[in-house]
């Protein structure tokens, strides 16, 4: 029987094979070539991609700010996402049925690995002009990886490069990294999140990341708690930040698992809406597409009724919203929360199903809410709430723990809540997989249902069976 030192030893040969391999792969000319090439390439996108964001915006702002205000309203009235998500529903069902690629993949389908090719464009963009300024409970972090990875494919071909099975993924991934930062305002965050979009490692890289990310997060836990405890230091490396943070405890760490769990729970469901809704608007596009936008439209404007807040809470993507939520939590009402909560979760799943866009910034909305919620709980802040809630949410929404835990860092601004937002994002993630898979997403133009004998697979997500 060959000992551990045997077994070991073949293991151990094979790293100087690997570091050889990638040694030749860039000494290689064609691949020395195509870094270039990604470069040249990742400006002309990163501008487009810049002034694609800043068309959303703005039109967006003269839709719901500019154009109440030169009709005499402060904030749009209750009825107003009606005729806007209208135009929504009626404008994506078209491009669904008539455009090719189908106005980009269906956001309950979370993210997909980028890939479209450059016949997708003209849809993947007017598809998301007639959602997200539109008021779809959506972010635009799906049609930009689309946008991007189109758009380098495309001036892949106008420079003539050559086209190999292996130059195309790495141009389309190249361009989605390239747009990426001009929403998420980080290029690492773009880099982790494709890493774990493309699937790269497969399992094995989810069965090993969790353990650490869950033994880094517990050991810093105890690390802080040591250093505050006994006042002694380990010298590790870190900056001195001008604001101050609110230092983590016991019922911080306790509450936030439970909530972990409780949203990835309720996250699941939302998505397992989302796909229904999909299977639901797969038939008569057109027509079922516009009564999910007007239902959507309906939960916002039966928020504004209820709690005289405006209808953008819901019919947004929650980005602005969720800024304005962390600046001043005590503003909203525990009606307020709860009914944001309800009626943006039910406008998330159907616009998940029916219109185009990301699943990200409402997600991240969600959990952000749900922990300002919560944080009256005893030994609960609202900072260690909102990066726990925020946190639990994304990972629950896109089965992609490290990218989750990563933005939220990212966003918070600070790595005080970095313990939490590792634990949260684990704790979700593991919850949403020992939970039933929900039904599959429906690829326009494709059969409802995939062959048996191979069942997809959605990056970060377990197998599902038909």
């Amino acid at each position: 029987m060959p000992d551990a030192g045997s077994a070991a030893a073949p293991a151990a040969r094979t790293q100087p094979e690997e570091a050889d391999r990638l040694r030749e792969l860039l000494r290689s000319p064609a691949y020395q070539k195509a870094l270039v090439l990604c470069a040249l390439i990742g400006v002309p996108v990163s501008l487009i991609a810049f002034w694609f964001l800043a068309a959303v915006h703005e039109l967006e702002h003269a839709l719901w700010a500019d154009l109440p205000s030169e009709w005499g309203w402060d904030t749009p009235p209750w009825w107003w996402p009606f005729p806007l998500l209208a135009v929504a529903g009626v404008a994506v069902g078209l491009v669904v049925k008539y455009l090719p690629g189908a106005g980009g993949h269906v956001p309950a389908a979370g993210l997909h690995a980028p890939g479209q090719g450059a016949s997708a464009l003209p849809g993947v963009v007017i598809a998301a002009f007639a959602s997200l300024p539109l008021g779809a409970t959506l972010g635009p972090e799906a049609p930009l990886i689309a946008l991007g990875s189109g758009l380098a494919l495309l001036f892949g071909q106008l420079a003539r490069a050559p086209v190999t099975p292996k130059s195309t993924p790495l141009l389309a991934a190249a361009g989605a990294a390239a747009a990426l930062p001009a929403i998420f305002g980080n290029p690492l965050i773009g880099a982790v999140l494709l890493i774990e979009v493309a699937g790269v490692g497969g399992p094995q890289l989810f069965a090993v990341m969790l353990p650490a990310l869950l033994s880094s997060g517990i050991g810093s836990l105890v690390f802080t708690g040591f250093g505050r405890w006994t006042g002694l230091s380990t010298g590790s490396l870190s900056l001195d930040l001008s604001e101050p943070t609110p230092r983590l405890d016991t019922g911080d760490v306790f509450w936030s698992v439970l909530m972990a769990v409780a949203i990835g729970v309720v996250l699941h469901l939302v998505m397992n809406t989302g796909r229904l809704t999909a299977l639901f608007v797969s038939q008569r596009r057109i027509v079922r597409t516009t009564a999910c936008a007007l239902a959507a439209g309906a939960c916002a404007a039966v928020y504004t009724l209820i709690t005289d807040r405006s209808p953008v809470d819901v019919a947004s993507s929650g980005q602005s919203t969720l800024g304005q939520l962390a600046q001043d939590p005590h503003s909203w009402g525990v009606g307020a929360l709860i009914a944001v909560l309800l009626f943006k979760a039910v406008a998330y799943a159907l616009c998940l199903g029916s219109l185009r866009g990301g699943p990200i910034f409402p997600a991240l909305f969600l959990g952000g809410a749900a922990g300002v919620l919560l944080a009256p709980l005893p030994g609960l802040g609202v900072v260690p709430g909102l990066a726990a809630g925020m946190a639990a949410a994304a990972a629950a929404a896109l089965r992609l723990p490290v990218s989750s835990a990563v933005l939220v860092v990212l966003v918070m601004g600070s790595a005080a809540m970095t313990p939490v937002v590792m634990l949260s994002a684990v704790v979700a993630f593991v919850t949403v997989q020992m939970l039933p898979p929900g039904p599959a997403v429906p690829v326009p133009g494709r059969p409802t249902q995939p062959p048996p004998e191979r069942p997809s697979v959605t990056p970060g997500d377990r197998p599902e069976t038909t």
